[in-house]
Parts: C-alpha cells; structure tokens; sequence
C-alpha cells in the first residue's frame, strides 16, 4: 500500500502525477501547510523536516518505507515501478540531472521570486536575485525544448514530471503578479502537451479536490 502525503503545489503534483502515469494504486491524504498541519508529531514522524510531499510504501513482510523530499520520491517510485527513468546509462544520465536541476535550481528560485513579487514589498535586491537567476534557468529549459522533444531528450521522464508543476504555475503565478516574462515557444507547447495527458489531469483533479473537502 502507497500513501503519498501531499498538497496541491508544485512539490505535491510531481509524485501524485508520476504515480498516475505508472498506473500505481494509492491513497492520497491532504496535508494542508496552510494551518499549518505539517508541524503535526504524526506528520514530523513521517518527514521529520515538516515538508510536503512523504510517501510511505507498505508491503507485506518487509518495513515500511519512508521518503520525503520530492526528488526522492520520483527517482524510487521510478525505479520500483519500472517507469520513466530510462535504463541506458547515458539518457538515465540525462533524465537524473535533469530532475535535479529543477530540484536545486527551478523550484527554488521560482519560489522566491513568486514569494517577493507577490508580497509587493522587501528587498529590491533579492527581488532582482531572484528574477534574473530564474529567467536565465527558463532561458536553458527553452533552448533544450528548442532542440529535443522532452527535457531529457527523446522520451518523456521523470525530469518532465519534476518540471512542468514549478514551470507551469510559476509563470501563470509571475504574470498574475505582474512580472514580465519573454517568449518561450518551446516551452509553451512542453507545457502544454504534458497539461493535455490524462495522468496529469487524473493527479490534479485529485489533489484540487484535497483544498475543496473533496
């Protein structure tokens, strides 16, 4: 049994949408970090650095298995699934630097640049740190769609999944706050072949239904 603790942002999608596209059966429980529910001792025993998303997998006969920490999940649920992280070493290469690529550079600086244009007050100084770090990494992601048909190259993967959430809501997120984006055709259209596969959608209808009571 696979229970994913999770909530509707970025980190929560990337697990909840690669389950789905393994086809994995899981039970998805709402941890809702805007009250704060992360804190919880139940919560911190499962990942005692109080984020989103943890995963417990149960089996019969051995230990449970406990990860946090988004790239984690992605790269176990993968590997013990048998999908989206490719066997040959040098796309594997490709696919694993890829995911962490977004996971020590487009997630945070992303997020703090969301954080301080959205608050419309703070340090100028890291309002431009932020936003400049971020348009030079949206710069890379769109010359590698520019000339490969997924993030890793030829075939989608777990780096497309760790990607698309951070990609996708940050720029709807940055306009809405009023930050200037430039044209990125290519990822666009990523964006918006990976938004249309029925995995995705199956994971975002189930984690908008955890903010709604559903």
């Amino acid at each position: 049994m696979i229970t994913l603790y999770a909530w509707n942002t970025p980190n929560g999608q990337k697990p909840a949408i690669l389950l789905e596209e393994l086809g994995v059966e899981y039970t998805l429980r709402g941890v809702n970090i805007g009250s704060g529910e992360q804190f919880e001792p139940w919560f911190v025993e499962i990942n005692p650095n109080s984020k989103i998303p943890a995963l417990v997998h149960e089996e019969a006969g051995a230990a449970p298995v406990r990860l946090f920490e988004s790239g984690a999940l992605l790269i176990y649920l993968a590997e013990r699934f048998g999908g989206f992280l490719p066997e040959a070493p040098a796309a594997r290469a490709a696919a694993l630097s890829w995911t962490f690529w977004q996971v020590g550079g487009v997630g945070p600086m992303l997020g703090q640049w969301g954080h301080f244009a959205g608050r419309g007050e703070g340090s100028a100084y890291a309002l431009e740190r932020f936003s400049t770090e971020s348009l030079r990494l949206l710069g890379v992601l769109e010359r590698q769609l520019g000339e490969h048909a997924w993030a890793a190259g030829e075939a989608y993967s777990v780096a497309d999944i760790a990607l698309w959430p951070w990609v996708y809501a940050g720029r709807r997120y940055l306009r809405a706050a009023g930050a200037e984006l430039p044209s990125l055709p290519s990822t666009e259209g990523w964006c918006e072949r990976i938004g249309a596969r029925p995995a995705v959608q199956r994971a975002m209808s189930r984690l908008e239904g955890l903010k709604s009571g559903g």
